[in-house]
């Protein structure tokens, strides 16, 4: 199905139909997120509406991704694995993403799922493996919900401010997704020099040699 026919028949509903579209998308990736808000954002016709499809859309997206949570943690780790195993490779989830997406979260959980969010495929599902180590559910919910509107927004108001233009919305939503992932990056790779630089000089300062003790003292 033509993307601009589905948002056209979602959009009939209003923004229910938005926020319908929004947990759809993170159950059926037939197109990049990119691509859906920002051909989304054309169709706003106002400053107004555009606040309240960020809303809308970044509200399905938060109940798509407590979805998958859900269905991770009531399936367990070995059935979900299995599922991913036979059937990941139909839905662009490789073993070695699931893998890669549970190893993440030996770090901090609230910021692998705000970083998450904002991550194209991953987004989708880094919510699976969350349930499956049942991640503390407020503290993902509130996670997911920030990454989910810095993700939204740059490309709903993207697409709202190129009606009109006759610019290529997808090209462009292209670039703008790698200029977010490269500056993500930069940014991750800063703290961990960051965090290098501060840990390195405590590391090579030389430990303190007691003092030996007068003859006195024992005498």
């Amino acid at each position: 199905m033509d993307p601009s026919h589905t948002i056209t028949l979602f959009m009939s509903f209003g923004l229910l139909g938005v926020g319908c579209l929004a947990v759809a998308e993170k159950f059926i990736p037939l197109f990049p997120s990119y691509v859906l808000l920002m051909l989304l954002g054309l169709t706003i016709p106002d400053g107004t509406m555009l606040a309240m499809t960020i809303m809308a859309t970044s509200l399905g997206s938060v109940i798509g991704a407590i979805g998958w949570y859900r269905i991770g943690r009531a399936l367990g780790s070995q059935r979900v694995e299995g599922l991913v195993t036979r059937y990941g490779k139909y839905v662009f989830l490789r073993t070695s993403l699931y893998h890669q997406l549970t190893d993440a979260y030996r770090g901090n959980h609230f910021w692998v799922t705000l970083i998450g969010q904002t991550l194209p495929v991953v987004r989708i599902y880094l919510a699976l493996p969350a349930g499956v180590l049942r991640l503390e559910p407020r503290a993902f919910v509130a996670a997911a919900a920030i990454g989910t509107v810095i993700w939204n927004m740059p490309f709903l108001t993207l697409g709202y401010a190129l009606r009109g233009s006759g610019h290529d919305p997808v090209g462009i939503g292209f670039w703008v997704a790698a200029a977010l992932i490269a500056i993500e990056a930069a940014i991750i790779l800063g703290l961990r020099l960051y965090k290098r630089l501060i840990a390195s000089p405590r590391s090579a300062r030389p430990h303190a040699v007691a003092a030996p003790v007068p003859a006195e003292e024992f005498a």
